[in-house]
This record gives structure tokens, sequence and C-alpha cells, in this order.
């Protein structure tokens, strides 16, 4: 399997090292003690290959983690898809998961909005409205109306502070394209539009670009 290093790992890995080199140079106990940190850094940021499924319809998990308890939950207002609620899947993802995040549809990008806010531990229902994210929109391919756009939200948690999201408005997208990372330690909500199956329980593990989440009707 190929494992790859997120570009945003570059600068963090390479403090982590000098630092525990540094280590290594005072005390031999304090730079071995400092190795399992140094380790825990490369493979926060690491990119592993996946493989996603084919298949008309399907909406595939964008973050690997634990599956929160589906909520019905309004969009972010800022991307204009209305004030009805929505199924919403959430995925908290901790410091020991994987942090790149995937687009779960293929199609494009009708929008995306950043928002500041605050930093609550992102496990937290609270998180998804009160939390610095950057919300996208996207409109699955073959689609020309909005009644079947859905929104993909990255939300920044105790520990993170910093998203990072690769795409623009108008951009086409695949299914389970990389698309951004947040670090460290975070959550993505997705909002569900009406008519689609949800296949999957709350509490499962899942792996962006792989998971199933649900299915268009």
């Amino acid at each position: 399997m190929n494992v790859r290093i997120h570009r945003e790992g570059y600068p963090f890995i390479a403090i982590f090292v000098a630092v525990n080199l540094l280590a290594f140079l005072l005390s031999a106990w304090l730079g071995w003690f400092l190795v399992p940190v140094t380790i825990w850094c490369v493979a926060f940021f690491r990119d592993p290959d996946r493989v996603t499924p084919d298949g008309a319809g399907l909406i595939i998990c964008p973050a690997d983690g634990k599956l929160l308890p589906l909520v019905e939950a309004v969009p972010p207002a800022e991307l204009g898809m209305g004030d009805a609620p929505r199924p919403r899947l959430s995925i908290f993802m901790n410091v020991f998961n994987v942090h790149v995040n995937r687009n779960p549809v293929s199609g494009s990008v009708v929008a995306r909005a950043y928002r500041p806010g605050k930093f609550f531990n992102a496990s937290f229902d609270k998180a998804s409205v009160h939390n610095e994210r950057m919300s996208i929109r996207l409109r699955p391919e073959g689609e020309t109306t909005d009644a079947r756009d859905l929104a993909v939200v990255q939300i920044a948690g105790l520990v993170a502070r910093r998203i990072v999201c690769d795409l623009v408005q108008g951009e086409g997208v695949r299914r389970g394209m990389r698309f951004g990372i947040i670090r460290f330690g975070s959550r993505v909500d997705v909002y569900l539009p009406p008519g689609t199956e949800i296949l999957v329980t709350p509490g499962i593990t899942t792996r962006a670009g792989e998971t199933i989440l649900a299915r268009f009707l």
C-alpha cells in the first residue's frame, strides 16, 4: 500500500525531528522519550491511497473516524440551502485517525464558505454550530437543479487550529478525490438531500473514500 505524507505535514515533521535530535544531544533518555511523539506526528499526516467504490448514486464518507448519532439539522446558512432540516451524518476524527478529507460524490462545487468560530470538542453536537468551519456545497454529476445538492462541512475541534480546503467554486470534483485536511483532531459533517437512503449505523469506524454512507433513491 502506498502511503504518502500530506504537504501540510512537512513543516511540523521538520520541527518535531529537529527537536528530537536536539533532545538526543542533551540526553539519550530524553531523545528516546520523544521518538514516539515524532513518529505520531509523521503518522498524523499520512495520506494513504484508498479504493473508492463504483456504483451509481453512492455517497461516500469524506473522513476517517467514528460515526456519531444521526440528527436532523439545518445546513450552514452561508451555503444558501434553505432552513429545512436535513439528515446530518457526522464523523469525529481523533488525533490518531487519518485527517485527509475526500469528496463524497462526483459533480461540481456550487459554493464554499469559511466561518470563524470557537474550538469546542469536535465530538460535541454544538461544535457543528459554534466551531470554526469550512462549508462546501456540492451538486452531483448530471444534476441541473439543486434538489440533490449536499453539504460537506470541515469543522475545527478542541486541538485543531487550521482547516485546509483545496476546492474552489465552480470546480469539477470526483468521488473519493482528496480535497483537504484538518489538523489536529476534528469533525466532518455531511448534510444529505431528501430522497437518500442511509446505509450506515452510528458508532461504526469509517474510512474516507471507501465507506458508503448513503445512496440516492
